[in-house]
Order: structure tokens, then C-alpha cells, then sequence
């Protein structure tokens, strides 16, 4: 792995080109990477739905990234992904817009469900990795930020299961995903991780309850940029055996109190919930009156954690989040700086999920 690993650059907004390139700019990629390298960017196109589903890596951050590479002379770029098994990578990529991407900046797509496998092994796994994905010079991890129905959160770790054959994927969920998923970073882990934090699902890989989040995250440490997805989440790092375990291996750290985590910007979008599903039925919850898009789903995730735990119920009013509740004297609760004239309020732009889960605990 590079140096500075324990960075992890955080950039909010809506303008998916123009965040992209200034969050590497700040990561300063370039200097990580030889010249004449063979790059490969690794989405996330599980399935074939748009990147508004939470279920996908936006074709716009993608295409950005193509951009930044080429404008800094690194011309031997190839996209690569296998989608789940039974279904089709070449209409995901048709779908997600990866097709026109390809056209657009003259990248080659590349189906790994139709490559050669070579045999690699760590901890007594033996596993089929695509030929393609072990020529790769420099791999760059493009995971969207989102929950998992089996792994609780999806990241760069488990991204990397889109480089093995299908039956490897059948034979990774038939030994429960959590160790296999480290093993196979230990033999091929991301050299740099640029995250899909605009919209993620809240609970499931394949979308249908997306959550808008308006964030792009960088990093060089798979096991770090886990570790703090999954307490954008509303998770601690030691709660999802994959990262547990992967640190245990000497992959990367889980250590976020050691993170060096700067934040480029502040959020300014306003939230526009999903008007169905879990999110809106999370929402009952919730007295919002121009919240930001981050802080609004940093609450939504701390929400939904409550819910599973059972803390949820215990809530006897709304909380309050919102630039409209600035200069707002309140007996109420309040989440945000925003609400910092509440006679209850937990401060933070945006307060992470774990502060906001604590607090509603500590005040229930």
C-alpha cells in the first residue's frame, strides 16, 4: 500500500464531476501511481439499475475519475466488474451508463465473468481471481457506500468479490462471506479507494431504499475506508467480522481514532428524503426544516440502527434537524449545530450516526 494510509478525504455536494476531481486532487492520486501503469477501475454494478437505485457506482464520479487520469497523462485505463451471479455484467454496464463512458473516453470495458481464473490461496481459501484483475498495475476500488443484507455494510472490501468467478461467489456466501472477503484482499487488495457516497442503499445491495448522502470519500487503506463506511452506517468497525478479520490479517487498520479524516467542504444540498419504503417510514421520526442531505442521512442511518435494536420505540418526540431551526429556542431535541439554541441539541456538522445513536440513547 502507499503512503499516508491513514488519510481518509471526505468531499460533500451534488456535483459529482467537480467533486471527484478536487477530492483527488487533494488525495494527490497522481503521485501514487507510476507512469505507464496499467490502471483498473472497479465499480460496483452488482446489478443492472441506474446509480439512483443506492445500488451502483455513478457513472458520473466514474467519468471524472477517467477525466483527472488522462488530463495527468495516464492513458492505459480499463474498466472492470462482474456482476452477481445470473446476472448479465454487459447490461449492467449498458444500464449504469458505463457503455457510453467507455465510447466517450475511448476505455475498454471488461466482463471478468468471461475471463480466465488463476488459482490463488491464503489462509487454506483457494480462490479463482481474474487473470485480468492480477495484471493490473495500479487497482482503484470504486465501492458505493450502502448496506448489506448479509454483511450489514458493503464496501471496498467486499467490492472486490466482483473479480472472481461466479462459483467462487456461490462457494464465498455458502462459507457465510465474512472470512473468504478478507482472505481475498489479502491476496489482492486496492491500491486506492475513491467511494460512491451520493446515494447508497440503507440496508440492501441491490438498492430499493435509497438514501441520498451527497459525499465522496477517498482513501488508501481498504480496512480504514471500511471502517468509517460503516460508521457512516450507524456501525462500529468491530461489528462487521470482514473488517474485524481483515485487520487481523495486517490488511490495513480499523483503528478510526488514528484516522487522519479531512473534510473538504461542508454539505450545503438540501435533503430530499425517498418518498417511500424504509426512509420515509424512518421519517414519521424527524421535524426537518432545510437539512443538509449528510446530516439528514447520518440521522436516517443512526434511525434505522435503533430501530434494529430496539431503541427506536423509546423515542417519545420528533427530532429537530435543520438550517431552519437556527436561532430557534426550543425545549425540544434538537440534531446538529443547527439546532444549538435547543434546550437539548447534539452538535456536529454533520454529527456522525454513532453520536447521534449514543445521544438518543443517553436521552430516551
Amino acid at each position: 500500500m502507499q503512503t499516508e494510509n491513514n488519510r481518509i478525504h471526505v468531499i460533500y455536494g451534488n456535483d459529482a464531476d467537480a467533486m471527484t476531481k478536487n477530492i483527488l486532487a487533494a488525495s494527490e492520486i497522481e503521485k501514487l501511481i507510476k507512469p505507464g501503469s496499467l490502471i483498473g477501475l472497479k465499480p460496483n454494478l452488482v446489478v443492472a439499475k441506474p446509480s439512483s437505485s443506492g445500488a451502483t457506482t455513478s457513472p458520473e464520479i466514474t467519468g471524472a475519475v477517467i477525466e483527472y487520469l488522462q488530463e495527468k497523462g495516464f492513458d492505459r485505463i480499463i474498466i472492470l466488474e462482474g456482476a452477481w451471479v445470473g446476472e448479465s455484467t454487459e447490461k449492467a454496464f449498458r444500464v449504469c451508463g458505463y457503455e457510453a463512458l467507455s465510447e466517450k473516453y475511448n476505455v475498454p470495458l471488461f466482463d471478468t465473468k468471461k475471463d480466465s481464473f488463476k488459482i490463488m490461496e491464503s489462509g487454506g481459501y483457494k480462490m479463482e481471481i481474474s487473470s485480468t484483475l492480477l495484471d493490473i498495475d495500479f487497482l482503484i476500488n470504486m465501492p458505493v457506500i450502502k448496506g448489506h443484507c448479509q454483511t450489514l455494510v458493503t464496501g471496498a472490501l467486499k467490492n472486490m468479490k466482483g473479480i472472481i468467478s461466479d462459483a467462487e461467489k456461490r462457494k464465498f456466501h455458502r462459507l457465510g462471506l465474512h472470512d473468504p472477503i478478507a482472505h481475498l484482499n489479502k491476496i489482492r487488495c486496492a491500491d486506492f479507494i475513491i467511494a460512491d457516497g451520493l446515494c447508497g442503499d440503507l440496508d440492501f445491495e441491490e438498492g430499493g431504499n435509497p438514501v441520498q448522502m451527497n459525499r465522496i470519500v477517498c482513501a488508501t487503506d481498504s480496512v480504514l475506508a471500511d471502517s468509517y463506511f460503516a460508521s457512516l452506517l450507524g456501525y462500529r468497525p468491530e461489528e462487521i467480522d470482514h473488517i474485524a478479520i481483515s485487520a487481523g490479517l495486517g490488511i490495513g487498520s480499523c483503528s478510526l481514532d488514528t484516522a487522519d479524516i479531512i473534510e473538504l467542504n461542508k454539505d450545503r444540498t438540501i435533503a430530499s428524503p425517498h418518498p417511500a419504503g424504509k426512509v420515509k417510514a424512518l421519517s414519521k421520526y424527524i421535524n426537518q426544516k432545510n437539512a443538509c442531505s449528510a446530516c439528514y442521512a447520518n440521522l436516517i442511518h443512526a434511525l434505522s440502527r435503533l430501530e434494529e435494536s430496539g431503541d427506536l420505540k423509546k423515542l417519545e418526540e420528533k427530532l429537530s434537524i435543520g438550517q431552519g431551526f437556527r436561532w430557534v429556542e426550543s425545549k425540544g431535541t434538537g440534531i446538529g449545530s443547527c439546532t444549538n439554541s435547543f434546550e437539548n441539541y447534539l452538535p456536529g456538522c454533520p454529527p456522525s450516526p454513532l453520536d447521534i445513536i449514543d445521544f438518543i440513547r443517553e436521552n430516551s
